[in-house]
């Protein structure tokens, strides 16, 4: 018998069971725009452009970078999906786009149907959450240049906003209040810094307690904790507040996010005297001795996301927000600048 795809490291009966595993999870996502079904070469969406009078798209794409890692050293692969959905529609939304439709990318080393499965399960629960359809995807198994049990996942998001609706710096003005929404843990950035603190400065395992508590979450239920999804809840506040712009709290934290928010006649003072960071994160300070600049420019430190509105909007939004079981706060306000972000202390 002559060589076969199989005996080079690709399993095609593998990737056909993967997919029959995953259509439920993907067709639970599908909204009334959605054409066909899984299986197509293109995901099938039909707009209506009725719906809107200057109608613009918007794409995002993002990864969950090494909380990945995690992932596969736990073999926990059920809400690593969700985390992809919360890095791009959560920037959809900052433009003031409704999130629409979203495709998944998962490459691995050596392709297993029940972790396909998992990890697709949290796609489709992240496109529930955001309201947008997971209309298409790609499994590419990679033997040789992945181990088996190592995986990678990349997502693609589409959202729809009119024209004269999309959130911009240029709407900021001296004065506008900042709003934030909490993040209870550390979504999926800073985990390069964070691995190598727990693991390799602190020498804990993934088993261990997160900090010196015997009710904390292990090492591994604080890292693998999932994203809060905020597209619903700032979707809600844009339909009935006046906002301004708004900022995803991502890699490089508050200074590295909250100035894209920012025009050149201003900038934002953040009070970081107006709530406490989350445990793991004041936790990793300890463990590493690192400075609470390094900490701001890595970290979210329990900010998800941020609304920039009008003052005189400040309280309904906080209502509007908490209704959507968003515990929101104001964090800071708009003062004349260059389009930094400044702390208070």
């Amino acid at each position: 018998m002559g060589e076969t795809y199989e005996a080079a490291g690709v399993s095609i009966a593998a990737g056909e069971e993967a997919v029959e595993r995953i259509k439920a999870d993907v067709r639970s996502t599908f909204r009334p725009e959605v054409i066909g079904d899984i299986g197509g070469f293109g995901g099938l969406f039909r707009f209506d452009p009725k719906r809107y009078r200057d109608p613009v798209l918007v794409s995002t794409t993002d990864g969950v970078g090494t909380k990945a890692l995690v992932a596969a050293a736990t073999g926990r692969y059920d809400t690593i999906g969700l985390d992809l959905v919360a890095m791009c529609v959560d920037d959809l939304v900052c433009q003031g786009a409704e999130p629409l439709f979203f495709l998944d990318y998962i490459s691995v080393g050596r392709l297993d149907p029940a972790q396909v499965k998992d990890i697709v399960g949290g796609v489709a629960e992240g496109c529930r959450q955001a309201g947008c359809a997971l209309i298409g995807g790609e499994m590419a198994e990679h033997p040789g240049v992945m181990e088996p049990g190592d995986f990678d996942l990349v997502g693609f998001a589409v959202g729809v906003v009119d024209r004269d609706r999309i959130l911009s710096a240029d709407r900021v003005e001296v004065g506008d209040l900042l709003i934030a929404l909490p993040s209870p843990g550390l979504r999926s950035n800073g985990y390069s810094l964070a691995r190598r603190l727990y693991l390799d400065v602190a020498g804990r395992s993934l088993d261990d307690r997160a900090w010196e508590d015997s009710h904390a979450p292990t090492v591994a239920d604080e890292l693998l904790r999932p994203s809060v999804i905020y597209a619903p809840a700032i979707r809600a506040l844009e339909s009935h507040v006046e906002v301004h712009a708004v900022a995803h709290i991502t890699g490089g934290g508050l200074p590295g996010n909250l100035n894209r928010a920012m025009n050149r006649r201003t900038d934002a003072l953040i009070d970081p005297t107006s709530w406490t960071w989350p445990e793991v994160f004041a936790e990793l300070q300890r463990i590493g001795d690192v400075s609470t600049d390094e900490m701001r420019k890595v970290f979210n430190l329990g900010v998800g996301m941020v609304a920039v509105v009008p003052a005189k909007s400040a309280t309904k939004a906080l209502d509007e927000l908490r209704s959507h079981g968003q515990r929101a706060w104001v964090i800071g306000e708009v003062v004349p600048g260059h389009g930094d972000v400044r702390f208070s202390d």
